[in-house]
């Protein structure tokens, strides 16, 4: 399926979607309290559903509403022996889970998308290593075996913050207490503290030591909490970005107060007007597509802390400029640094492709909402957000949808 995208200006009111980055870790903290609370509200995303599908069959108690979830219940030490968790494509799954899978002394298996399983677990890997336990990587699957003993954990502080997530999660069970240390330089230190803010809400104790060390006391419990989940800064980015191109959309539904580290995108949007603007990404690496193509249609940029941008669901600096030079846009992508150049946007004559990426999706899309364009792969919103273009439709933005050529057919690496 090919989207048609018409030059058309976006407006009306619109409420941001749940957060899926703090809706992963409230329902699996949910999940290990003893008694079922309420999740709401969420969206049916790939992800999200992949998280729920693995906690069910960890063992939690889950109850699906419309827009909701009753859950709780789950012993991460009476997981049964094989249990194979399909984590789809979501990196926060099979990140935040596999600690809590390394408490129960049996096999757990962890299945995922050829790209999910491509990318890095070294952290996990090594402390398997250290602590002699199971830890066996293929292409297909991941598959691991416990029993997780406390201690101290040194982790890479520039990597990923789920790999310090995963292990909140589970160190706070052990019979005794640890400590993680963060090895400079440490990025994405709003996602910790999404993190840590979840932990108090159950009653779960992280002693902060500085910003690069915690203490995890032990023996503790996840108290049932019921929560309401907020709205999602990185989604909402790529409402406010149609203002930047002309529209009059009003975002509903943010909290002005949320420790999410996107809503920098206020703070960078303005930047980006700048003759030469340099954007820092290394707290917030989802916003680098959409940065990118509003920089196409402003006076270019250069955005630093850009490496971990190879490690999402596409490499996603070195294909936003494969994309943008349909447009007509020269980039250059150099280790942590990448130049947009400022230029006039041209109409794209070849097909746009997602590279099966929900943020390039969104990022290409706001270009074409400018000057047009046909985009392949853009279901890839599914991941995070099923609703978008329904969404963008109700804004005013003129959508059609078209069948595939078999010239215009890829191999399957755009879906």
């Amino acid at each position: 399926m090919i989207l048609n995208i018409q030059a058309s200006q976006a407006s009306g009111k619109v409420t941001a979607p749940p957060s899926k980055s703090m809706a992963h870790r409230q329902l699996i903290a949910a999940a290990l309290a003893a008694e079922p609370r309420r999740v709401e509200p969420l969206e049916w995303s790939e992800d999200i559903l992949a998280t729920l599908d693995c906690l069910r069959a960890m063992g939690a108690r889950v109850e699906q509403g419309e827009r909701s979830v009753s859950i709780g219940g789950l012993d991460p030490f009476a997981v049964p022996e094989g249990t194979v968790l399909p984590c789809r494509s979501s990196g926060s799954t099979l990140r935040f889970l596999l600690p809590l899978a390394l408490l129960s002394g049996r096999e757990v298996i962890f299945t995922g998308s050829e790209r999910l399983l491509e990318r890095p677990l070294e952290p996990y890997e090594q402390i398997c290593a250290e602590q002699h336990l199971f830890y066996d990587r293929q292409k297909d699957a991941v598959r691991v075996r416990g029993p997780l003993r406390p201690g101290d954990f040194e982790l890479p502080g520039d990597l990923s913050s789920q790999f310090v997530t995963g292990l909140f999660f589970a160190l706070p069970f052990l019979e005794g207490q640890s400590r993680i240390t963060l090895l400079p330089p440490v990025e994405s230190r709003s996602y910790i503290g999404m993190s840590l803010a979840v932990q108090r809400d159950f009653s779960i104790r992280i002693v902060s030591v500085g910003t690069e060390r915690f203490h995890i006391p032990a023996k503790q419990k996840y108290r049932p909490h019921p929560v309401q989940v907020e709205g999602d800064w990185s989604n909402a980015a790529g409402l406010e970005a149609l203002n930047c191109l002309g529209g009059n959309v009003r975002v509903l539904g943010l909290n002005q107060l949320s420790p999410q580290g996107d809503k920098l995108y206020l703070q960078h949007f303005k930047t980006l007007r700048q003759k030469k603007p340099v954007i820092d990404l290394s707290d917030c690496p989802d916003l680098g597509p959409v940065l990118m193509a509003l920089a196409a249609a402003y006076n270019g940029v250069m955005l630093e802390g850009a490496q971990r941008l190879r490690l999402k669901e596409s490499s996603r600096g070195e294909v936003m400029a494969e994309e943008l030079e349909k447009f007509g846009i020269q980039s250059v992508v150099d280790g942590d640094r990448i130049w947009v150049q400022g230029g006039t946007l041209r109409s794209p004559t070849e097909v746009l492709d997602s590279h099966n990426d929900h943020r390039i999706a969104m990022a290409l899309t706001l270009l074409c909402t400018l000057c047009g364009g046909r985009l392949r792969g853009a279901e890839a919103v599914s991941k995070s957000w099923p609703e978008f273009y329904d969404v963008l439709q109700g804004l005013g933005i003129l959508i059609t949808r078209e069948p595939e050529t078999e010239s215009e057919e890829t191999d399957g690496s755009g879906i």
